[in-house]
């Protein structure tokens, strides 16, 4: 019996959820913080393109990220939301006016273009532009809005494969797979895709790969089939505390995040992760002076049920910083570059292991102590 490869993937998708039940192997810890490109360069580059991903490899990013949703015609591409109205000008072009569309992802109403109602062909004939606006705000990255274009996950594991080969040194990739029960939803599951793509690139044989999600059943099916891969590792996203992964809302569960952070949380996710990832206020919060208040100790209780921690999202503009770490006068949107580096170094004196930063310059600065 003639058996497609999409079916045979899709079956060792299923198997792999039950595989991915018994513990997790040990994660080692790295010698040094990962530094994680977060979308690429994302401070100084429009998110999730080549011009990004160039300038965090140049920065001394260990690592890269690409965000990653579907097409109509089942293709990955690297933006953060399937939503494309905020990082791209789609809303210029008349001919794509009709597909404007609200569509509820993961429990939240939301209105603009989608991905998944477009080819890649079709995506490919738009720019990218900057996603953060306002008085001042990323003006160098606003300078190169509609210069690049929208890339697949395959071009960029062949970039990053050709960067690396340039560099001489291995370039890490930090995929996260967005959305994942939303997509199979509407007959576009992201992980036979993903599984293929993988499968397909040289790169990947031995090149660091982390794969990344919010939800749960996927990252636990994923182990189940690239697990055994020595070179891939899986990430365990933390959202909000109130909030829960998008595939507990669809079986209308009632975990939340908060929740997976607990010590039985923690020990739950390290069965099928190797790292968790929370929001950076999750490991320090803010106090009502908006400073850094005390730890919540997560970073210590993970170590301890043999996970690595990572964190996100660290923002080198003055409105993103704690109070304690902000210049006094400057404007909002104004480059903190100091106070970047301090409040980096404070997360990292907690023991994480890794942290996505929209500024790899500045983490690289932080890991290694220059100034």
């Amino acid at each position: 019996m003639n058996v497609s490869r999409r079916t045979m993937i899709a079956g060792s998708l299923a198997a792999g959820a039950l595989a991915a039940a018994g513990a997790a192997r040990a994660a080692v810890r790295p010698a040094k913080p990962l530094v994680l490109g977060h979308r690429g360069c994302s401070a100084l580059r429009p998110e999730h393109t080549l011009g990004s991903y160039a300038r965090a490899i140049a920065d001394g990013a260990d690592f890269i990220e690409p965000d990653l949703v579907g097409t109509k015609d089942g293709k990955l591409v690297a933006r953060h939301e399937n939503n494309i109205a905020e990082t791209t000008d789609v809303a210029t072009h008349p001919e794509f006016a009709d597909r404007k569309a609200t569509k509820v992802i993961d429990g939240i109403e939301q209105t603009g273009w989608f991905t998944e109602d477009f080819t890649f062909d079709e995506l490919r004939t738009l720019r990218a532009r900057e996603r953060l606006t306002g008085d001042g705000m990323r003006t160098e990255s606003h300078g190169y809005d509609g210069m690049f274009r929208i890339v697949s996950f395959a071009e960029i594991i062949d970039f990053a494969a050709a960067e690396s080969a340039a560099r001489g040194r291995t370039i890490g990739l930090i995929p996260e797979i967005k959305h994942s029960t939303y997509f199979a939803g509407i007959g576009l599951p992201s992980e036979d895709r993903f599984v293929k793509e993988v499968a397909a690139s040289r790169y990947l044989d031995k090149a660091p790969l982390i794969v990344q999600s919010f939800e749960i059943a996927n990252l636990k099916a994923l182990r189940g089939v690239l697990g055994d891969r020595p070179n891939v590792q899986f990430m365990q996203l933390i959202d909000s505390d109130d909030q829960r992964p998008g595939d507990v809302i669809k079986a209308m569960g009632t975990l939340t995040y908060a929740q997976m952070l607990t010590p039985e949380g923690l020990a739950d996710i390290a069965k099928y992760a190797d790292w968790v990832a929370p929001w950076t206020r999750q490991l320090i919060p803010l106090d009502a002076d908006g400073k850094l208040g005390a730890s919540t100790n997560v970073v210590a209780e993970a170590h301890r049920v043999g996970l690595l921690v990572g964190c996100y999202t660290f923002r080198p503009e003055n409105q993103f910083l704690a109070a304690d770490y902000r210049t006094e006068g400057a404007a909002p949107a104004a480059r903190n570059v100091e106070g970047s580096v301090a409040e980096i170094r404070r997360y990292l004196s907690e023991g994480l292991d890794g942290f996505f930063t929209d500024d790899p310059a500045l983490g690289r600065r932080a890991v290694d102590g220059d100034g």
